[in-house]
């Protein structure tokens, strides 16, 4: 087997490998102290000028809003507004519009230095009804790791719920479809490169019968649970009006509270709430550049992480962010907890841990979001010779704190999949022309049906 050295980065996100990493088999099999050598190597790269991290791990996405970014109808708005804005646009999704949403997606997330990415579809308009199954071959052809959430909705306005009924499913329907994408594509145990989860989408669009089957299904099926939750006081405001109780009351009542759990966003938690995640260890995806755009608060990290719930880093749907850049996250996050907790309670190597580590725990994977022999080789390379790292000091900070946005090496599997900062596999110009006529169709098809 070929053993590949990357010889003496300029920084790593690992103690004691200042020397570098040895990869074989598409696994890490060797840390090297600085200044020693591996017993072997039949290939060496340079990694002088690289600043290595694991690879990125992002814990919440929607592929599909990539067509919506900067809508006009839907700017200046809070979430549930901002949803009646965009529902009627989405409805008019179709299999072609959402394979290339999700291989844009998936192509931005990479160049980014992201290596594992999870994603939350739960818009089921008539024809779309393989969606888990178009998303699952698009990230076979881009070679990234996925956690494909199987997400749904069966309260629609006619229900008291937020969208149209033309993109909602009967509950039989959803649960029949959850069980045959497990069963089509979920991979347990290391090396999985697609993975499924079940993931109803709010306690606003989801009627409790399907959230006490879904808890029950993935039981049975030992695939792990997802779900919106905490996002905005909107949405604390309506459980107790509609359900007579707060939304983890209602989550833990449906059977969901557990370790197999994670949740999008975790913002309006009271502190008693905070103690019952921790010691459930549910797990809770932080998504700083989303909550900022909608105005739904700011997640209180430091907090869960001290009560016991592993929290991860996500970019959210890209019609909230508006992007799909897993490292300017990182940034993001160590700026807004920074306001949270104080500039010395919460620094670059924290926000870095949010989207590795901690992110993988959210994803229930120990196999990767660490540097360490016998772990997945997936890895990400940045330099820092942009002008905005001109003069900097320590690398790692650097990074975060000066700022960066694409990577210049990326490795899935002892593969390398980002190349000079471009993936070979991927016409960047031709992906970027489909996907503005993509998103000109939906809106045109939106305004049609208007």
């Amino acid at each position: 087997m070929a053993r590949l050295w990357l010889r003496d980065p300029l920084a790593i996100l690992a103690k004691d490998a200042n020397g570098g990493i040895v990869i074989e088999n598409g696994r890490i099999r060797e840390l090297v102290p600085a200044g020693q050598r591996p017993d072997t190597a039949s290939e060496i790269f340079d990694a002088s000028s690289h600043v290595l991290l694991p690879g990125l791990v992002n814990t919440h996405h929607h592929f599909y809003q990539t067509l919506t970014r900067a809508l006009a109808p839907a700017l200046g708005k809070e979430l549930f507004d901002w949803l009646r804005a965009l529902y009627p646009v989405w409805a008019g999704l179709d299999p072609e519009l959402l394979a290339t949403a999700t291989e844009l997606a998936l192509a931005e997330l990479l160049l980014s230095g992201c290596t594992t990415t999870s994603d939350h579809h739960y818009l089921y308009p008539a024809g779309l009804e393989q969606a888990i199954d178009i998303q699952a071959k698009v990230a076979g052809q881009i070679g990234m790791r996925v956690m494909l959430t199987r997400g749904s909705m069966d309260l629609s306005q006619k229900d008291g719920g937020l969208p149209p009924d033309s993109v909602v499913q009967d509950t039989e329907t959803i649960l029949d479809d959850c069980e045959r994408v497990v069963h089509a594509y979920h991979q347990s145990g290391p090396d999985a490169m697609v993975q499924v989860a079940l993931a109803p989408c709010s306690p606003f669009s989801v009627s409790e019968t399907l959230m006490r089957e879904t808890a029950a299904l993935a039981a049975r099926l030992k695939v792990r649970l997802h779900t919106h939750l905490g996002e905005t006081q909107d949405e604390n405001d309506y459980c107790v009006a509609k359900l007579g109780m707060r939304p983890l009351d209602y989550l833990e009542d449906c059977g969901w509270l557990g370790a197999d759990t994670w949740l999008a966003h975790g913002i309006h938690f009271n502190n008693d709430e905070i103690q019952r995640l921790g010691h459930a260890g549910t797990a809770v995806t932080h998504c700083p550049h989303s909550n900022m755009a909608l105005a739904s608060g700011l997640c209180p990290v430091c907090v869960l992480q001290r009560a016991g719930s592993p929290v991860g880093l996500g970019v959210d749907g890209s019609a909230s962010n508006d992007a799909s850049n897993a490292i300017e996250e990182v940034r993001a996050a160590l700026m807004l907890q920074r306001l949270r907790e104080g500039a010395s309670q919460f620094g670059h190597l924290d926000a870095l841990h949010l989207a590795t580590q901690g992110s993988a725990r959210c994803l229930g994977r120990d196999d990767i979001g660490v540097l360490a022999p016998g772990k997945q080789a997936d890895l990400a390379l940045f330099k820092l010779d942009e002008l905005r790292h001109s003069g900097y000091h320590d690398p790692l900070a650097a990074l975060v704190l000066c700022g960066a946005s694409r990577a210049d090496r990326v490795m899935i599997g002892g593969e390398w999949k980002v190349i000079d900062g471009h993936a070979p596999h991927i016409d960047e110009a031709n992906l970027i022309r489909r996907h503005n006529e993509a998103a000109r169709k939906l809106r045109d098809r939106a305004t049609l049906a208007a």
